[in-house]
């Protein structure tokens, strides 16, 4: 059975405002055996390592996230939300395209990201 759309919305919600936290609260957001292809065409990550790995090296001070446009179907989910950081003194803003898997208790079972550094804006 596929979770409800309150539990995935609530997932979503908590991911988004995680991500300007540390990689330490956005893991436990994961099933065990989960996926993270980040931007999608780079190597997928396949353990909770490596997943731990990659966002805690997107951790960046000053950034601020607001979630977006959010479509929930049949235990999946697509969702763009804003991304504002600071990096050398200048802030860049990014706009992904999440899509995601979720298992029966709202975990995320995979995570594909949809954007390119072209995305990257000088705000």
């Amino acid at each position: 059975m596929a979770a409800s759309r309150e539990a995935i919305l609530e997932t979503i919600t908590r991911y988004v405002d995680y991500l300007t936290q540390s990689a330490d609260q956005v893991v436990p957001l994961f099933a065990e055996g989960a996926t993270v292809e980040d931007p999608v065409g780079t190597e997928v990550r396949t353990t909770r390592e490596s997943i731990r790995e990659f966002f805690a090296g997107a951790e960046a001070p000053n950034k601020v996230t607001k979630l977006g446009i959010v479509r929930i179907a049949g235990g999946q989910a697509a969702f763009s939300f804003e991304l504002s950081f600071e990096t050398n003194g200048k802030r860049y803003s990014l706009t992904p395209i999440d899509v995601m898997t979720f298992d029966e208790s709202g975990l995320i079972t995979s995570l594909r990201a949809f954007w390119g550094s072209g995305d990257i804006v000088r705000s």
